[in-house]
């Protein structure tokens, strides 16, 4: 999707997501129908996702809530085809990863999906700058002086691309790393606990930030968090418990 493209579609990003469908008439640009993920412990299948359910429309902005070993992180790593799903379907734009080979995970994923996580995961010895525009030459469309610039201005990197990561705040890194995930334009934009080694301050900088992505520039955003004053950024907030989704789930 174009600059353009996503800063015409950025218009419908606060909407709720009944009214989005209504009035954008489009699929969603990321599905799951009854999805398990299940590990081995010895003999044992221990179900991480459980027949979840899960779908999110174009320029929207979701944030998963839930304890620590209710699945989301698992869900943010199948659906970001870092990890294979048991069984169920998982639709990226168009696309069933549940039925690809680890090989054609990997393309789709460097082409639609951009990560961030806790870990700033920055190269030591190289610049903001550099670590960035790695991505790019990555990507293989070579270094994109417009998008460059568009991205660092947002996220407010102008005075510090020649800096290196030591020389740069925790927010300040989370930046970067967020400027090297949306640099080649991904559809979606998958962050796991992007806050969690950061300070109150840091973080609310880098939550304004990821708002200022999707109002913006139409990102799409899914999010994965502890922080219960996370969701007041997002349009959606989706909670998990023991694998599932319990939104809207009735009480046993």
């Amino acid at each position: 999707m174009t600059i353009a493209a996503t800063i015409q579609n950025a218009q419908f990003a606060g909407m709720p997501s009944a009214e989005w469908q209504a009035k954008k008439n489009v699929e969603p640009i990321l599905k799951t129908e009854n999805l398990w993920k299940l590990y081995k412990a010895g003999k044992v299948e221990v179900p991480a996702l459980r027949g979840v359910n899960f779908s999110v429309q174009p320029g929207e902005s979701v944030a998963v809530m839930g304890p620590s070993g209710c699945g989301k992180s698992t869900l943010l790593y199948v659906i970001g085809g870092l990890a294979s799903a048991s069984r169920g379907t998982v639709l990226v734009d168009g696309n069933d990863l549940a039925v690809m080979s680890d090989a054609e995970r990997t393309k789709l994923r460097r082409s639609k999906i951009g990560f961030v996580f806790q870990r700033f995961n920055l190269l030591p010895t190289m610049t903001a700058k550099g670590n960035i525009a790695i991505a790019q030459y990555i990507h293989g469309d070579g270094f994109d002086p417009h998008r460059f610039e568009v991205v660092t201005k947002l996220l407010g990197l102008e005075g510090r691309l020649n800096h290196k990561p030591s020389e740069m705040s925790g927010g300040e890194q989370q930046r970067v790393a967020i400027a090297r995930a949306i640099i080649n334009e991904p559809k979606i934009l998958l962050a796991d606990e992007p806050t969690g080694n950061l300070d109150t301050k840091n973080s609310d900088v880098v939550l304004e930030m990821l708002r200022q992505l999707n109002k913006e520039l139409g990102q799409t955003i899914v999010m994965i968090t502890h922080n219960p004053e996370a969701v007041t950024y997002f349009d959606r907030v989706v909670h998990m418990r023991d694998g599932v989704i319990v939104d809207g789930v009735p009480a046993d």
